[in-house]
């Protein structure tokens, strides 16, 4: 049983596709994972849709939906546990896997007292730091900042294992006291149709206004403050001065959105923003774009935390270009399956995305990146190694 925030198909994000690949990528192992999102999802988030059961690719999602919810967080923690439980009573789950945050933690902790199944918890993120990185105002003196982590820790500590996606999270984690052999790695990977050919974005470009000889750079991302997208933003505006222009495709949404449009403007970039798109035609974006970009900034929680997206351009064939960040050092060897560029600097980006597009290498690097995710970073490759971590905790699998 898989507790998570959200989840498809209400909500589209990192988060939710990889909570979609790891539990399909089990089901195909043979397993039966369902997800349980938290108490009122995803009601209380406006949307409206009550069912308490929705099946997504044949993986059930359960949904705890209660009358109304309760005033506290103390009773919502308490509710969302009974509730739980009682999934927990009909369902027998073998292992209670929990990915952040450690709400969710805490549910399957207090399930644990209760039904006496293992805790996984899932770290795929350091709430503290992300919520440190999307307001300048905020430090590291907050009580919300050291309350977080404080639970956040204990919780680790307290599950029968943690499972984090990738190496410099994995420290974070040990250094703040969890034993090195309780810590798995399961980095993020892409489904077998990534590394398919991609589909042909002619029609797409073209009704996006992309001329067939125009360059298209571009990503897609949820718009945090983070992603650095501003950054990406100036270095459009540096290529076209120096005549080489690039039409700059933006696929996401968040709350950055408006800021970044005004910014383009002012600029005076035609920049394409379509907003949110189905997972099922990502790939199609994929196709239309000539360079990936991940322009983090160099914070914390970039340091740490190592995204999905570029994996799935990578896999696809579409060079990426990132931000030279320990996190996304594990996914990018620099001139070997990538670029490396200086974090916010639009002037390094510029001349990383001028070599990407016209100079020599890049077909290389293109097919070396797809041959190591096909090798490296695929969701069966991950799943086989979490069957075994649970295998460990003698859970029958």
């Amino acid at each position: 049983m898989h507790i998570v925030t959200n989840a498809l198909p209400t909500t589209n994000a990192g988060y939710t596709v990889r909570t979609h690949r790891l539990v399909s990528a089990q089901r195909a192992q043979g397993l039966d994972p369902h997800v349980v999102t938290r108490l009122g999802f995803p009601v209380a988030q406006g949307a409206r849709d009550p069912r308490p059961l929705v099946d997504v690719d044949g993986i059930p999602y359960h949904r705890l939906i209660p009358w109304r919810l309760p005033p506290t967080a103390r009773a919502a923690l308490d509710a969302n546990v009974d509730a739980a439980s009682a999934l927990v009573e009909r369902l027998r789950p073998a292992v209670l896997h929990a990915a952040s945050n450690h709400v969710n933690a805490q549910i399957a902790l207090e399930l644990r007292a209760r039904h006496g199944i293992p805790v996984v918890y899932e770290v795929r993120g350091f709430l503290e730091e992300s919520w440190l990185s999307r307001d300048p105002r905020r430090d590291t003196g907050r009580d919300f900042y050291r309350l977080s982590r404080e639970l956040e820790t204990a919780c680790m500590t307290a599950a029968d294992l943690v499972v984090t996606l990738g190496e410099a999270m994995r420290d974070e984690i040990v250094a703040r006291g969890v034993p090195a052999e309780q810590v798995l790695v399961i980095p993020n990977g892409v489904d077998d149709v990534f590394l398919q050919p991609l589909p042909d974005a002619s029609g797409l470009r073209a009704s996006l206004g992309i001329a067939p000889d125009e360059k298209v750079v571009g990503t897609t991302t949820s718009f945090y403050g983070y992603e650095g997208l501003d950054t990406l933003l100036e270095a459009g505006a540096r290529l076209r001065d120096r005549g080489r222009p690039v039409r700059l495709l933006l696929v996401g949404d968040g709350p950055e959105r408006a800021a970044l449009e005004r910014r383009a403007a002012d600029l005076g970039l035609d920049a394409l923003f379509p907003g949110r798109v189905p997972a099922d035609d990502v790939r199609l974006y994929h196709a239309a774009l000539d360079a990936f970009v991940v322009p983090r900034r160099d914070e914390r929680v970039c340091r740490l935390v190592t995204p999905l997206k570029p994996l799935e351009a990578m896999a696809g064939g579409v060079p990426v270009i990132a931000s030279d960040l320990p996190a996304l050092r594990e996914i990018i060897d620099p001139e070997a399956t990538g670029r490396l560029t200086l974090a916010g600097d639009p002037d390094d980006l510029a001349e990383e995305i001028t070599s990407t597009l016209y100079g020599a290498g890049t077909d290389r690097i293109r097919d070396a990146a797809r041959a190591w995710v096909h090798s490296e970073r695929t969701w069966r490759i991950g799943t086989d190694r979490l069957r075994d971590a649970y295998r460990a905790l003698d859970v029958p699998c």
